[in-house]
């Protein structure tokens, strides 16, 4: 499977400039199964959803438009509000519309996330292609209980706005969940700056074994794009057999 990640740079609750340069990046990349994008892609990340959180599903029916256009699948996070809610959405969006979600589980406390926000109470996986997907959220990636391999995927796509100040945990914690886990990891996560924080990108796609699949130090705006293979690791698992002795607590 062929697998493209849009580091882009996202202006601040500007939605429709945002997806015009997220189809851009996407449509510069033809050809691959699966197209990630950061954490709330489309506004920015709105510790304060108050008037920014859509409504009306425009980003998400974005997505389900270009998963068509493209014959590929797109995930990321949008900032909802939902009955009288607000919710961190990961979608993962077919081509044939259809869709899955993953509310935030693990809400940022230290930036204020958890004082509008719902927290997701369920893991989310997405079967696409023969490979299954187990969907996370930026401080989701600091807690490895709640992405612990059950018997249950092969890949995690994480989407991210992770400060680059903190680029050293970042490495670190994408590295390990795919090595603790023997599962490939996709993580997306933006350029730019906010109010609050530099985004120094980062993204990457991290095999079984934990190396790289692409630059280790992509910054900037761009699409990375690689191979994943389930058969190889497949008998990566079956060879090496450090699933069976896991904690499942």
């Amino acid at each position: 499977m062929k697998v493209s990640i849009v580091q882009m740079d996202v202006e601040w609750s500007m939605i429709r400039e945002n997806t015009l340069v997220a189809e851009q990046m996407i449509r510069s990349a033809a050809g691959s199964d699966l197209y990630v994008l950061p954490e709330m892609w489309s506004t920015g990340f709105a510790t304060d959803p108050r008037g920014i959180a859509e409504s009306n599903d425009r980003s998400l029916q974005w997505m389900r438009h270009m998963a068509d256009s493209m014959d590929a699948a797109l995930s990321g996070s949008i900032s909802v509000y939902v009955g009288s809610a607000y919710v961190n959405r990961h979608y993962f969006v077919y081509p044939d519309g259809t869709y899955v979600y993953y509310d935030k589980h693990h809400l940022f406390g230290y930036g204020g996330e958890d004082r509008y926000y719902h927290s997701g109470d369920r893991r989310v996986t997405a079967e696409w292609r023969g490979w299954r997907f187990l969907l996370l959220t930026c401080y989701d990636l600091r807690f490895p209980l709640w992405s612990r391999y059950h018997g249950d995927y092969d890949a995690i796509v994480l989407c991210a706005n992770w400060p680059e100040r903190r680029a050293h945990a970042w490495d670190v914690l994408t590295r390990a969940r795919a090595i603790e886990n023997q599962s490939t990891v996709i993580a997306s996560n933006r350029v730019g700056r906010d109010m609050q924080c530099q985004y120094g990108g980062g993204s990457r796609i991290v095999d079984a074994h934990g190396e790289l699949l692409t630059p280790s130090a992509a910054s900037g705006v761009m699409v990375l794009t690689a191979d994943i293979d389930i058969e190889a690791q497949n008998r990566y698992r079956e060879r090496f057999r450090v699933l069976t002795d896991r904690d499942c607590e």
